[in-house]
């Protein structure tokens, strides 16, 4: 057993398994994919010493009906998939949002679209943030940019999943899947928290219904409202973001994950050339740091967006800019994780 405030090497993938067991996760169901099948290894060997269940599923579709199934009965539960796997969750993310239903699924995003490749790729933005399936609901997005993060926002994915009753999506790049770094993990948590809208039978009580069918228009419409007023409590209380060096900058880079990551080495090194650039990370993609990022486009005088992918984000950030000041985009596709100094020469072109 890892020891809390010990540090060991771990991949990303292993690290998250083992902050979702400390969280309280006692259900996982996946299929294996690469860049995370070892996440579903890990879980399967270490989920059952702590009374957990773990299911390899016959398919992705099967794992997120199962998710659902066992969050029903108010168990923390968990899937993990990468891009295409993802794709094919999305009938039974709907569903969880529809019945108010608390999950947490991880996706480890490989290049697209189709099949694509195994390498690390952020394209799944849009995926990940404006719902993927059907209907007017949302997902709370978390986007780690190290292993260690990776932890404590897997912790942190549990509780909102718990607060608002929505599934939670953590989106990382394969990159995030597969590299090692040292990380510490938190204490073994167990749920004390009473769920009393979880169905484990009437027990002397009238019975319950959780359900996402509402054959009544007017009815389906009250509902939608409801989920409504709670996306916009989350968009009110749990925004998060970083940002580095904002302060007279000419010049603010946008990025998120591992393209945050690349980034933050350039911006880094532009500083040490006394040139004013800052770096603004979501850590949540929904909801989205607008308003920060309205604030910030006050005192400078332009945006560079930095992604994984063929500019998916860009789009929000020029929403929440309102064309105050340019914002420009620079991104590479297909699995190509660009260097340092690559984007220390997209940087420099700009100021």
């Amino acid at each position: 057993m890892i020891a809390v405030g010990e540090k060991v090497l771990m991949r990303g993938c292993e690290a998250m398994a083992e902050a979702a067991i400390r969280a309280g996760c006692r259900f996982y169901a996946g299929y294996p994919i690469t860049p995370q099948s070892e996440l579903a290894e890990y879980m399967a060997r270490e989920l059952p010493k702590y009374g957990g269940v773990f299911i390899q599923s016959e398919s992705e579709i099967a794992a997120i009906n199962m998710v659902l199934g066992a969050s029903v009965t108010g168990t923390r539960a968990m899937t993990s998939s990468s891009s295409p796997g993802i794709s094919l969750k999305q009938e039974g993310i709907s569903y969880l949002a529809a019945c108010e239903l608390p999950a947490v699924i991880a996706n480890f995003s490989r290049g697209g679209p189709g099949l694509g490749n195994i390498a690390p790729s952020d394209a799944d933005y849009f995926q990940a943030t404006k719902g993927g399936g059907h209907g007017d609901y949302r997902n709370i997005v978390l986007a780690p940019y190290s292993v260690q993060e990776t932890v404590e926002l897997t912790h942190l994915a549990f509780d909102l999943a718990d607060r608002y009753r929505n599934p939670v999506l953590i989106l990382c790049s394969g990159l995030i899947a597969q590299m090692m770094e040292p990380v510490e993990f938190m204490p073994f948590r167990e749920e004390k928290e009473e769920k009393p809208w979880a169905l484990r039978g009437a027990r002397g009580r009238p019975s319950m219904v959780i359900k996402s069918l509402y054959l009544q228009d007017v009815e389906l419409e009250g509902h939608d409202l409801k989920l409504q007023e709670k996306y916009k409590e989350i968009r009110e209380k749990e925004v998060r973001v970083e940002a580095q060096h904002l302060e007279g900058a000419k010049l603010v880079v946008v990025a998120f994950g591992t393209a945050a990551r690349v980034a933050a080495s350039a911006v880094e090194e532009v500083r040490e050339e006394g040139l004013p650039v800052g770096l603004i990370r979501p850590i949540t993609l929904f909801p989205f740091p607008t308003d920060f990022i309205r604030k910030a486009a006050e005192g400078t005088d332009r945006f560079l967006v930095l992604e994984l992918s063929g500019g998916q984000m860009v789009e929000d950030v020029e929403l929440a800019v309102r064309g105050r000041v340019p914002v420009e985009f620079y991104g590479r596709m297909g699995g190509v994780v660009p260097s340092p100094e690559e984007y220390l020469t997209e940087i420099k072109k700009r100021l």
